[in-house]
């Protein structure tokens, strides 16, 4: 079937996860000492994005495509309690990570809706 359905699927995991962290950010802006993390996925992105191989002698792309977001944190200053979570930042991030959410299941109903129609001939 169509390779697409797999890659939306981890976008969609990824977001969510994403967001966890991020919610979890907000929940802890008032604790003495929490310093705010954040998940970067761009390597599993750009690995799900490569072009893949039709013939055996093509160069293929042997790693697995899970989704491997590494949790880092920030490293923005801290306030005088040594928490350096800033919530209008945290807010900013769970906006895109949403957007980006929303973006993967609009094209997931596209394709399914595609995908229907042609089973049903039109």
């Amino acid at each position: 079937m169509d390779r697409t359905f797999g890659v939306l699927h981890k976008i969609l995991q990824a977001t969510n996860m994403r967001q966890k962290v991020l919610a979890s950010n907000v929940a802890n802006a008032e604790t003495p000492g929490y310093k705010a993390r954040d998940i970067k996925f761009e390597s599993f992105l750009k690995n799900e994005m490569k072009l893949k191989s039709t013939d055996p002698k093509h160069v293929s792309n042997s790693k697995s495509a899970k989704i491997s977001g590494s949790i880092v944190h920030e490293s923005n200053l801290s306030w005088g309690d040594r928490n350096n979570v800033e919530l209008n930042s945290e807010v900013a991030k769970m906006t895109e990570n949403s957007l980006k959410h929303d973006a993967a299941i609009k094209i997931l109903n596209s394709k399914i809706k595609m995908f229907r129609n042609a089973i049903r001939g039109r």
